[in-house]
């Protein structure tokens, strides 16, 4: 029997409807299905996020693969290989330290202490002096000659932060020109600028000057002039111990201003401040001095340690031209009648620079251990009463004596130039120091406080006590501003993309500890510290690992 035509027609519509239906079903099903569980290495979970740019913190997570971050926000649903857990804490980008005298120190112990504790994860190398170039000794010196080489010798032997470097003025000048106070010949001055092409080569960030001191100030602004227009074509930074920090600081200022302008290169003042009461009052003018500067074009920042006294040598305070030839040479002129009565009495003329008060002088300690018995932690005006001579006349005495530079701390910076000076925006904090560990044999010298607590001061004194600036604030110019003036790639941010160099500290009790008194002390209230996504500091204590590696533009 044969179905009616009309009959077959609705036969195709229902078979065609149901199977509409049932794709509309087996999508509808399919979309029922949970989406896949996120996966990652590490999450640091429950934090209050600081993302190192300056804005408002959020409660968040971070995600981490590797070395890098791989996502921010909510991961509670995530799951991970190992977690960190930082309820009540503050997440925050590593901090850079933008002076670092770590490329000694590193060597001893690649732990990082006194740093890593206050969530350093990168140390910049270079005031100055730089690891290379170096002439080796002799054939069994073959550890490196270039920096380069010094850079891969670090790596190699393993350290728990990242590190770069300038390559040093002075360093580069040593190696062509020793100690002598002269100009450049053109072949000198070409060979000095294929070394500084090198370096900018194998990594370096730029070339820095440390020119108070010899034979650094030997160089004139044309021959940094020179320098650093190698480094604009590698588009490097000119980064600048000045060479006044008190009497001369405007004519310094200037040269700064000079050398940017005229090499085309943004500058960096390292430690900015002001010494010497008499010039205590230039703070308006500086400041002024680097806005017209900045208003001008060029691109000027500066950087500080968070203390009111600085660490140099006795050395420091002496004319240059004395110490020309180096250590043996400036003893043998300082034994020398007429030459010693010389350098006294440019010492009385404030050549180079006058000295308030010698009381504003501890003396940290001497190589000569009697030296050290007698004199170790005192002022030089302690120091010259029981010689019963003047200052100046004990000075020279003690270099000769000790033959070494005499490490000392100055008292000569004013706290409320100090404190608004850490308040302008294109500040970065530095330490100006080795990072050290609080156990024998590297506790056993004295030293600046800044090398365990420049940070977490800055953080926990002049931040949350003293309220200079927010949080937020205080975290940007230690991660971003940095990261950012270096022209470094995928640091100083917690971005997703970014290197996995993360700090967990508690915001209401990190604080530094060292005192001039007794500086090997630890800060405290650093709890986690993650370097390209390893975790080196776990509840305040060292996990030994050593993830550190060379960071370049």
């Amino acid at each position: 029997m044969e179905l009616p035509a009309n009959n077959t027609k609705i036969s195709a519509l229902g078979l065609q409807s149901c199977v509409v239906n049932i794709v509309v079903l087996a999508f509808m099903l399919a979309s029922c299905k949970p989406a896949p569980t996120q996966t990652f290495e590490t999450i640091i979970r429950n934090g209050t996020i600081y993302d190192g740019l300056g804005g408002k913190p959020f409660q968040g997570d971070v995600g981490i693969n590797a070395d890098t971050i791989a996502a921010i926000g909510d991961l509670s649903k995530a799951i991970s290989k190992y977690e960190v857990d930082a309820k009540g804490k503050a997440v925050s980008p590593g901090i850079i330290n933008m002076l670092s005298w770590a490329d000694g120190s590193l060597l001893k112990d690649g732990r990082s202490m006194s740093d890593i504790k206050q969530g350093v994860t990168l140390e910049i190398f270079g005031e100055g002096w730089s690891p290379g170039p170096r002439k080796k000794k002799n054939e069994k010196d073959s550890l490196w000659s270039s920096l380069g080489e010094y850079f891969t010798y670090l790596q190699k032997k393993g350290v728990s932060p990242n590190f770069a470097s300038f390559v040093g003025a002075t360093s580069v000048r040593n190696y062509v020109l020793g100690y002598d106070n002269r100009k450049p010949t053109a072949e000198e001055l070409e060979q000095m600028k294929g070394l500084v092409r090198e370096a900018m080569q194998q990594g370096a960030l730029g070339l820095g000057s440390s020119l108070i001191y010899a034979p650094a100030d030997y160089a004139s602004t044309d021959e940094l002039i020179e320098l650093c227009k190698v480094v604009a074509e590698f588009d490097g930074i000119y980064i600048t111990h000045m060479r006044s920090e008190s009497d001369k600081i405007f004519s310094a200022l200037n040269e700064v201003f000079k050398i940017a302008k005229e090499a085309n290169v943004p500058a960096e003042i390292y430690h900015l401040k002001i010494n010497n009461t008499w010039n205590w009052n230039k703070i308006d003018t500086v400041i002024a001095k680097i806005d017209s500067a900045q208003k001008a074009g060029l691109k000027i920042t500066a950087d500080m340690y968070t203390y009111n006294a600085s660490g140099t040598s006795l050395t420091a305070r002496l004319p240059t031209w004395v110490q020309e030839g180096g250590a043996a040479q400036l003893r043998k002129r300082l034994k020398t009648p007429a030459l010693r009565k010389r350098v006294l009495e440019e010492l009385e003329k404030g050549i180079p620079s006058r000295l308030s008060d010698p009381k504003d002088v501890m003396v940290l300690g001497f190589r000569d251990p009697k030296l050290n018995q007698l004199y170790k932690g005192k002022r030089l005006s302690e120091i010259a009463a029981m010689r019963k001579k003047n200052a100046n006349e004990t000075m020279l005495d003690l270099i000769v004596e000790d033959r070494s530079n005499i490490p000392c701390i100055f008292f000569l910076m004013k706290e409320e130039n100090v404190k608004r000076m850490l308040q302008l925006p294109y500040v970065s904090i530095c330490s100006d120091a080795g990072s050290i560990a609080n156990e024998p044999p590297y506790n056993e010298g004295s030293l600046h406080p800044r090398a365990y607590g420049s940070f977490a001061r800055f953080l926990g004194k002049y931040s949350r006590d003293e309220k200079l600036m927010s949080l937020e604030e205080a975290v940007r110019r230690m991660t971003s501003l940095p990261a950012s003036n270096l022209k470094l790639k995928k640091r100083g941010s917690l971005k997703v993309g970014y290197y996995a160099d993360v700090v967990v500290f508690d915001s209401q009790t990190i604080r530094d500890n060292a005192t001039f008194q007794q500086p090997h002390q630890y800060a405290s209230g650093v709890e986690h510290v993650l370097v390209n996504g390893v975790q080196v500091l776990k509840d305040g204590e060292h996990t030994g690992k050593s993830p550190g590696r060379l960071v370049s533009k």
